[in-house]
């Protein structure tokens, strides 16, 4: 078992918390069709990215205003079919109960994260740092960073949860350690240790002001 100490927990939405990837998907693939663009090579990139991002890479000096307009449209009204990743209600309830700080980083707007979070059965934290109020998405570390200050915690005494290469850049950036899920993409794209199939193989014991975070070892979890 690995154990990993810190006083607040960063958590990524999309992936992390809550697993909306078929609306997602089903979101891009209309946008891909309408433009006669790559669905893989969209979703490739898009994953744990603000939307603004993924638009200027595959349509570089475009007006995207009606192509974000017509994606959140669809996004914040679709939300069957979402769930909470396994484990992410039980540790949330830990984070609830002891009141420890703990926040959301995401690349969704704020409307659309509240959304989702709630779709899913889960519970809003008090911080909340949606892409929408920063001026930098991941991979810049502005939203973590923006996060901890928040909750009044040192960068390196928060452990950020991700499931995207972007949003671990983004933890490391800030300085923070990050714990990998395998919930979205495969080991080697996110190249990173530890990993955990999700966070079912994750316990947390509170230990005064400091949480212990362990990371269950087995054949099951890959964490290397």
């Amino acid at each position: 078992m690995l154990e990993i100490r810190c006083r607040a927990i960063l958590f990524d939405m999309d992936g992390t918390l809550v697993d909306s990837t078929a609306i997602v998907e089903r979101a891009w693939a209309s946008w891909a069709a309408r433009h006669n663009l790559s669905l893989p090579d969209i979703l490739a990139f898009s994953h744990g990215r603000p939307t603004l991002s993924t638009l200027e890479q595959f349509r570089p000096g475009h007006d995207h205003t009606s192509d974000l307009e017509e994606l959140a449209r669809f996004e914040e009204t679709e939300t069957g079919g979402i769930l909470a990743v396994p484990g992410a209600a039980e540790i949330l309830d830990v984070m609830q109960k002891q009141n420890h700080p703990w926040a959301l980083v995401t690349s969704a707007w704020r409307k659309l994260a509240e959304t989702r979070v709630l779709a899913a059965g889960l519970p809003l934290p008090t911080v909340i740092v949606p892409i929408d109020e920063i001026q930098n998405g991941k991979p810049d570390p502005e939203g973590f960073l923006h996060a901890a200050s928040q909750l009044g915690v040192a960068p390196q005494d928060c452990v950020v949860f991700e499931d995207t290469r972007p949003g671990i850049d983004a933890g490391l950036r800030a300085g923070m350690q990050v714990i990998a899920l395998l919930t979205t993409c495969p080991p080697a794209q996110l190249n990173h240790s530890p990993m955990i199939r999700d966070f079912r193989d994750v316990r947390i014991q509170p230990e005064g002001d400091f949480l212990n975070i362990q990371l269950a070892r087995g054949p099951d979890n890959i964490d290397s």
